[in-house]
């Protein structure tokens, strides 16, 4: 049998981006590389440069607000009411620029898009849409969310706080708690118990026996407002009522918008740490030579990789059933929940990486790591998403 000569051909490698080595821009419309590179220049130019300082001084940077609602990024998956009426994929994009930068603005944007301005889109009567969303989606009008509660956490049904009518109005009575944006907002969302189901009440800071507290000494979201909303006696007019929604199916489903956002945004908390990393561990020389040329340091350093990439690979496909209508909220759990892992081992990793120079926030990874004990905690621990998964899987309701 004769031999058969098989010569290789000539290939030129493309050189890969460290933070996206499966080419996932390259899957992206114009239209959604054009919204990644606009808010990722405003979080280099703008929001980097100052969220360090704000983490330790524990101040959310509100001087932002105005640029962040001209890039169009408040209420951006809303059609019409000046929104910017932008895909799925794209909202995932700009929640993924901004916890690049720090995870409290991303929090912001996705609590005055996803958890405040979606139920007045989704529930809302035609005057409430007309009277808030233009204002909130220029940052004209700040909006929180009020579903936890001290005692509830993942229990939303076991809320405590109710609204009983009073003639053509509604009295609520009740208290909140980690409320992102709470003492800042001019409009709360209000989830409350009433002989009629489980009704949401917009909430204006105005009314009389609303007040809110500011939660201080986090060491988590440090550069995000977090409060107590209080309620006594509170008047709320009728016309203050959502009116097309009934029970938890209205707050679920808001919570499930927000998390679709999450997913995304802990893989630019990640990516952030990962860039940082690399670049320390080039320059930096240990026993004559770069710890980036040490084997455990590039298997440290592939792992991070590992867990970014098959991220952003299930955020698109996550992205592209949500613009298909096809999203369940199952799908949902397993995204944020295998996201928000990686991204927190992978930012506690590079603060691993970083040695001593890991404790101080010149560097990232530790104010990542630390946002994230919140984020992987909040709007659905672990624990509930894996339950959630299990569910779907068994049809067993383990909760």
């Amino acid at each position: 049998m004769s031999a058969i000569a098989h010569t290789p051909q000539a290939t030129v490698a493309a050189e890969l981006d460290p933070l996206d080595l499966y080419n996932v821009r390259s899957m992206l419309s114009d239209e959604e590389r054009l919204v990644q590179d606009s808010v990722g220049k405003f979080v280099d130019d703008q929001v980097i440069p100052i969220v360090g300082e704000c983490f330790e001084d524990e101040r959310f940077p509100r001087e932002l607000i105005p640029a962040v609602a001209e890039l169009g990024l408040l209420g951006s998956s809303i059609h019409g009411y000046g929104c910017a009426g932008l895909n799925a994929v794209s909202y995932g994009l700009i929640c993924q620029e901004l916890e690049r930068g720090d995870s409290g603005l991303r929090s912001f944007v996705s609590v005055q898009s996803s958890l405040c301005m979606y139920p007045i889109y989704a529930f809302g009567s035609e005057e409430q849409k007309q009277k808030w969303l233009p204002r909130m989606a220029r940052g004209e009008v700040i909006g929180c969310f009020g579903l936890t509660e001290p005692h509830g956490g993942s229990d939303p049904a076991n809320m405590k706080t109710v609204a009983r009518r009073q003639g053509k109005d509604w009295v609520l009575n009740g208290a909140k708690m980690w409320i992102t944006n709470g003492s800042i907002a001019d409009l709360a969302i209000v989830w409350a118990k009433t002989e009629e189901g489980i009704k949401g009440f917009l909430v204006e800071k105005s009314f009389k026996g609303f007040t809110t507290n500011v939660i201080k000494h986090k060491m988590s979201l440090r550069a995000s407002v977090t409060s107590s909303l209080f309620f006594d006696n509170v008047v709320v007019p009728e016309q203050n009522v959502l009116p097309n929604v009934s029970g938890l199916k209205g707050p679920l489903s808001c919570l499930t918008q927000a998390r679709y956002g999450i997913s995304w945004g802990v893989t630019g908390a990640a990516q952030a740490c990962l860039a940082q990393v690399i670049d320390y561990t080039k320059s930096r020389m240990m026993f004559g030579k770069p710890l980036a040329a040490t084997q455990a340091v590039q298997i440290r350093l592939a792992e991070m990789a590992r867990k970014i990439t098959t991220s952003q690979l299930l955020s698109l496909q996550l992205g592209r059933l949500k613009d298909a209508g096809q999203m369940q909220p199952t799908q949902v759990s397993m995204a944020k929940w295998h996201n928000t892992r990686g991204a927190i081992e992978v930012a506690r990793d590079a603060r691993d990486l970083l040695g001593g120079a890991g404790i101080s926030v010149e560097y990232v990874p530790i104010r990542h790591a630390l946002n994230l004990e919140s984020v992987i905690t909040y709007e659905g621990t672990e624990t509930v998403h894996q339950l959630t998964v299990g569910r779907a899987l068994t049809g067993i309701n383990a909760f």
